[in-house]
This record gives C-alpha cells, sequence and structure tokens, in this order.
C-alpha cells in the first residue's frame, strides 16, 4: 500500500515507509529530513510552530525557505524510484542531500546502514566517486577530451592506471550504444549521444547506485525516450539501483518501480505507478494524473476477481502485471473471460466488465450498469 501525506495536515516523517518485500535492508534510508535555505534555518525544524507553517507564512515570518520538508523514504535495493514534481518542489534539493552536495539542515540519512551525515570528507568523497554517481540534464563534458577519454575521466581522477581505464571506457561505449564514435568530441555529437557519454561515465565507476537529475528535459521528444528506454534497458540487465528525478509524470510512470510525489517540499503520495494513477491521495495528485491513459499503467491486478477456471487448463491466461491495453486484447479475441495465473495457479479472472471498470474508475456495479 502507498504511503501518503495530506500537506498542511500530516507530513512524511510521521509514516514509516513500507518495508522491502526481499526482506534486504534499503540502499538509502531517509528519515524526517529538512533542507532549510535562511537564516538561523537549523531553528525551523525543532519548532512545531514554524515547522507546521506553509512556504509563504515561512517565508513572511522568518525569511527562510523550507526545500525538503520533514521527508522520509527508503530506497530498495534493485530498484528505480522516482521523485518528481513540478518546479520549485524540492525534488533536485533532496536527491542532492543524499550524497551531501547540499547539506541536510536536520533528520537521518543513510546509505546501506552507515551514516552519511556522520561522514568526514574522505569517506564523502568515496561515496561520491564510487557508490553514488550522478548524471545531469547538463552533461558537463570536456570538449577537447574524446568520447573515451570522457568516460575514463573519472577512472583518472580515482588514480588508475592508463590501460585499465581505456579498457573500462571501451566496455561502456559498447554498453551504452556508442561504438564506433570513440574518438570523436563532444561538440560532433548530438544531444542523446553526449547524454550517453554522460551516463557511461557514471557507470564506468560501477557505482551501487546511479542518481539521475532530470537527465533528459532538455532532448528532443525521441531522443528522450530512446535515453528512457537505455535507462530501462540497462536496469533490466544490471539491477543496478537508481533514483530518478523528473517533472514529466510520463517519464515517471515509464521508468520508475516506485514513485514519490512531491509538493512544497513534502511528500504527497508515494506508491507504484499503478498506486499513483488508481488510488490518487488527494485532489493535488487526481488533477496529476487526469489525463493519464489508465489502461496502460493499471494492470489486470487491479481488475481482476476471485474465481476462474479448475484444473490445470487456463484460458486465455494473462500474468497479475499484464496492463489492461493488452488484457483488452486476449479477452476480446476469446468473447470470454481469461484466467490470471501466477506460478501455475489460477489467482483470478477477467472480462470486458472487469477491464472497463478499471479504464474508468468504476466499480463493477457501475461498469456492468
Amino acid at each position: 500500500m502507498s504511503s501518503t501525506v495530506t500537506p498542511g495536515k500530516s507530513r512524511p516523517g510521521t509514516q514509516t515507509p513500507s518495508a522491502d518485500p526481499s526482506g534486504q535492508p534499503p540502499v538509502f534510508g531517509v528519515r524526517n529530513l529538512w533542507k532549510v535555505f535562511g537564516p538561523k534555518a537549523e531553528r525551523i525544524p525543532a519548532d512545531p510552530e514554524t515547522a507546521g507553517l506553509t512556504q509563504s507564512e515561512l517565508r513572511t515570518r522568518t525569511g527562510c525557505t523550507a526545500a525538503v520538508r520533514d521527508v522520509s523514504f527508503d530506497v530498495r535495493k534493485g530498484e528505480v524510484f522516482v521523485v518528481m514534481g513540478l518546479s520549485g518542489s524540492g525534488k533536485s534539493t533532496l536527491v542532492r542531500c543524499l550524497t551531501r552536495l547540499i547539506e541536510p539542515t536536520s533528520g537521518s540519512l543513510e546509505i546501506d546502514g552507515e551514516d552519511v551525515l556522520a561522514m568526514d570528507r574522505n569517506r564523502l568523497r568515496e561515496l561520491r566517486r564510487h557508490r553514488a554517481a550522478m548524471v545531469f540534464q547538463h552533461f558537463g563534458l570536456l570538449p577537447h577530451r574524446s568520447v573515451l577519454d570522457n568516460i575514463a575521466y573519472g577512472l583518472e581522477i580515482q588514480g588508475m592506471s592508463k590501460a585499465e581505464r581505456r579498457a573500462r571506457a571501451e566496455e561502456m561505449v559498447h554498453k551504452v550504444g556508442l561504438d564506433g564514435l570513440e574518438l570523436r568530441r563532444p561538440g560532433q555529437l548530438s544531444g542523446g549521444q553526449q547524454q550517453r557519454v554522460g551516463l557511461a561515465r557514471a557507470l564506468a565507476s560501477d557505482p551501487e547506485v546511479l542518481l539521475f537529475d532530470e537527465p533528459f528535459s532538455a532532448l528532443d521528444p525521441l531522443i528522450r525516450r530512446d535515453m528512457q528506454e537505455e535507462v530501462i534497458r540497462l536496469h533490466h540487465e544490471e539491477g543496478r539501483t537508481m533514483v530518478f528525478i523528473t517533472h514529466d509524470l510520463s517519464e515517471a510512470l515509464r521508468v520508475g518501480d516506485r514513485i514519490a510525489l512531491m509538493r512544497d517540499g513534502e511528500i504527497v503520495q508515494l506508491g507504484t505507478p499503478e498506486q499513483i494513477v488508481g488510488s490518487p491521495a488527494d485532489d493535488y495528485v487526481r488533477d496529476f494524473v487526469r489525463d493519464v491513459p489508465r489502461e496502460q499503467v493499471m494492470t489486470v491486478r487491479t481488475a481482476m476477481r476471485p474465481g476462474g477456471c479448475g484444473g490445470s487448463e487456463h484460458p486465455g491466461s494473462l500474468t497479475p502485471d499484464t496492463i489492461v491495453v493488452e488484457a483488452v486484447e486476449t479477452v476480446a479475441r476469446s468473447g470470454r473471460a481469461a484466467c490470471v495465473v501466477q506460478d501455475g495457479a489460477c489467482l483470478g479472472q477477467v472480462d470486458q466488465v472487469d477491464l472497463l471498470r478499471v479504464v474508468a474508475g468504476l466499480d463493477r456495479e457501475e461498469a456492468a450498469a
């Protein structure tokens, strides 16, 4: 079940993030995290009166801005965790707090159980170089260096030998689809190719987690889609943990395993794409997802009802994660209900009424009427 919060009533810091079903400890564990900009910022989280003010009230009374407000969540190993929101929601500040590129004002922050806020300069440097690599919107490539040398740059800083870093860079060139472009300079590449260089550079150090800060927002739509596909492919192939920041809902739904939707520094809802679209926490989230084609996000897990066929045969069988738009085709082709099957067992069934109900956001009786 998703964690939700209504702004101004209860904050996400008052809730316990949902446990990882695998039982593994989180990669990042964030509790009651604040980032306040302004005079005497450290006083704001500790004072219940000022901590409960709206953004405008806080600025008027204290001159401070709470970019991140009492945020709590876990990033599970191997997932793509998306933080999304409009400009000014606090999402980019939040992701920079994870590696202390921006210093949090208060709260707790751990990576693999280690206290990030207690790390000294050397430990922080190791965190940023080896454990959590960032991919930014602006590529930051060195214009006078080739693709290979740009990819190998971080390894050079780490002191890796020339032969080793060149071999690693060549491996990354192949991984991100830049074969044949190794000796080109950044100015000779398209925007999408430059972003692939940035991604390869981040991957070269083999980090435990990749942090993406709106990496594709400056790209043309078709190139952007290609890069989203690249992230999805890399995730499926490697199972690498990713934290992905975006203001684009379609991008969040496309790449994310779970989504934290932010507003005014707070998380207003945290859940899977299906939970965000199917059960909006409040009117703000409802407006956000209003134009999302539900049939492309909702699955038959939500649509199915108990019952189904007996025996070992399952006509028109579907997996629980089949999206509704694909299930519609199966049911329409057979003209009958389809079994929802997992590990050889029938969990339930769906028919046209079940699927219509989910698409329209109705209960079964309304859909059948």
